[in-house]
């Protein structure tokens, strides 16, 4: 049995990988609160052909509570593993957390990929504290929002910044 308590984590990687190493120093750093289980740690094996690599994604995707997406300039452009990578949170009716690089604590509908610009997704900003929050959070009322039918982007509003101090 899959134990479903990674996050995933999809980005342009030639372009935004920063971020997530970024991420994944704020988890090792003692003094800064911000931890998560990361599906990306799951060793996939597989020759370097398309279908290969996708099944070893799917190994990740099958232990994933909460799939984030990193937006940057290029995201939107990303067909390949991007997309079908959306395609597979979707799908598998996994919560998912868009961060926009750029700071927009709202749907970016300029950089945002189309499939989650209409998909029940909440957006928020790169940084460790609203990201901590939003992991803690965001998955149950993901949730409660699906149950009611809700569809389409969410984003917190100004008082949740406030009281996380940003």
């Amino acid at each position: 049995m899959a134990y479903h308590d990674k996050v995933y984590v999809s980005m342009d990687a030639d372009n935004d990988l920063r971020y997530y190493r970024l991420m994944q120093a704020w988890k090792q750093n003692d003094n800064i609160p911000f931890n998560f289980r990361d599906a990306h740690d799951i060793n996939m094996i597989y020759d370097k052909s398309e279908e290969s690599i996708k099944e070893g994604l799917k190994e990740r995707f099958r232990h994933t509570k909460v799939f984030v997406l990193l937006v940057g300039n290029h995201t939107k452009f990303l067909y390949k593993y991007v997309r079908w990578e959306i395609e597979q949170a979707i799908k598998r009716e996994i919560p998912c957390i868009v961060v926009n690089i750029n700071g927009k604590k709202c749907c970016d509908n300029e950089l945002c990929p189309a499939l989650m610009r209409d998909h029940l997704a909440i957006h928020i900003p790169f940084g460790a504290k609203i990201m901590q929050y939003t992991l803690e959070n965001w998955p149950a009322s993901y949730e409660r929002h699906k149950k009611e039918g809700a569809v389409g982007p969410y984003y917190y509003k100004d008082e949740v910044y406030e009281g996380l101090g940003l």
